[in-house]
């Protein structure tokens, strides 16, 4: 085969160690050399310096964990760094070593076989760890709230039945209430405000319980873990305002579009940054993003069309858009989905509504325009005879004769 890179270097990178061979293609066999540095700063320099000894131009290395940023950043800006997706670069099992899956990685480097994964500069690496990190502590505290109505509900009290959030300023007035020793239920009804939907009655039977030092416990510990996720939450934002601001008004572009609020925008820029460059079309931002079916055939038979497992911090993002996003009447992604609905199901209209987003969001970031809407009518636009057919044959199912003349 041909060699694309002759002066490249392959690394397998683990948390205490990082096997490096370089190879250097000449006349006759390659040379190879091999050679083992510790993880530490001080050993990632000394690799640094050992393959600039070599006049390494490429060096290729595995995704693994968290453990390759630190490589990554020591390297970056010497050489150019390829980082390759652990499933696509697999060897033949039962010959996997340290030394072999240093040297394979340099092999195909070498003959330009490794596909480079998305790495995106540093702002918005930073910008994506606060954006993942506040949803993770935002479904902590769902999770939080979830488990103080469980333990309101041994309790025998259903305040979950009369507030529709347990957390508002009514359900904590009451929460703290319990903490501080009250069980009155004529007491903790005074605590729920006059513009609660319930009867008083009815607030009365629901905190009607049997509450016992264990309840109040429990409540006061999950109390004191949501102040201080909201706490944190609300230092994540402050922190994501000011490392947003290179990418504010891309962001405020995203947020013109249907089902896509401010926070939703941060997420996407904080994915997959603003420079569309690194995605040739379309398409290959849904394939990164794994929002496309999949290729899988055999025999000429398609087997499978399910979504790829992966992308799973914007696919969720953009599902959830989606949602919000077709409730918009008389718009394109509601007209869309309908459209889908009728023949996939509901489940697979949403994927498509989610995908069409993401399309038109690379269009917006590489163009700077902001969200146009086509309209619902523009199917029936874009394909008038195929509508009129389809009603025509539906007429017909009826019990009609139709006979069409053209306006």
């Amino acid at each position: 085969m041909e060699v694309i890179y002759p002066r490249c270097a392959g690394l397998d990178v683990h948390k205490q160690t990082v096997v490096a061979c370089v190879r250097i293609a000449g006349n006759g066999p390659p040379l190879q050399e091999v050679r083992s540095f510790t993880a530490t700063t001080s050993g990632l320099l000394a690799l640094c310096d050992w393959l600039d000894s070599f006049g390494i131009e490429h060096v290729a290395m595995e995704a693994t964990g968290v453990y390759w940023k630190p490589v990554w950043h020591v390297l970056e800006g010497h050489f150019e760094l390829v980082l390759a997706n652990a499933a696509h670069v697999k060897n033949v099992p039962g010959r996997k070593t340290d030394v072999n899956d240093a040297m394979w990685l340099a092999d195909l480097l070498a003959h330009g076989l490794i596909r480079a994964s998305f790495v995106p500069p540093t702002a918005v690496q930073e910008l994506r760890t606060l954006t993942r990190t506040r949803k993770q502590f935002v479904r902590e505290r769902s999770a939080h709230v979830l488990r103080i109505d469980k333990v309101l509900e041994d309790a025998n009290l259903k305040l979950g039945v009369v507030l529709t959030d347990i957390m508002g300023k009514s359900g904590r007035a009451v929460l703290q209430a319990i903490v501080d020793g009250h069980d009155d239920p004529e007491y903790l009804a005074g605590c729920v405000s006059v513009r609660v939907k319930a009867s008083r009655a009815e607030v009365l039977e629901a905190l009607r319980g049997r509450i016992r030092a264990h309840h109040r416990f429990m409540l006061e510990l999950h109390l004191g873990h949501i102040d201080a996720l909201d706490k944190a939450i609300a230092a994540i934002e402050k922190e994501v305002g000011l490392g947003l601001e290179p990418f504010r008004h891309a962001a405020k572009l995203l947020s013109t579009m249907p089902g896509l609020s401010s926070v939703s925008a941060h997420v996407v820029v904080a994915e997959i940054g603003i420079d569309m460059s690194r995605f040739a079309t379309p398409g290959h931002l849904l394939s990164w993003a794994c929002m496309c079916p999949r290729n899988d055939e055999s025999a000429g038979k398609r087997r499978s069309t399910r979504l790829r497992r992966g992308g799973q911090w914007l696919k969720t993002t953009l599902v959830q858009a989606a949602w919000a996003a077709i409730k918009v009447k008389g718009g394109y992604l509601q007209a869309q989905f309908h459209r889908l609905r009728a023949r996939r199901g509901a489940k697979k209209a949403i994927i498509g509504v989610a995908a069409s987003m993401l399309t038109a969001i690379w269009h917006m970031l590489r163009d700077g325009t902001e969200w146009h809407d086509l309209g619902a009518a523009h199917f029936d636009r874009a394909d008038a005879h195929k509508t009129a057919n389809r009603l025509l044959r539906r007429l017909q199912q009826i019990g009609y004769a139709v006979h069409l003349t053209p306006a």
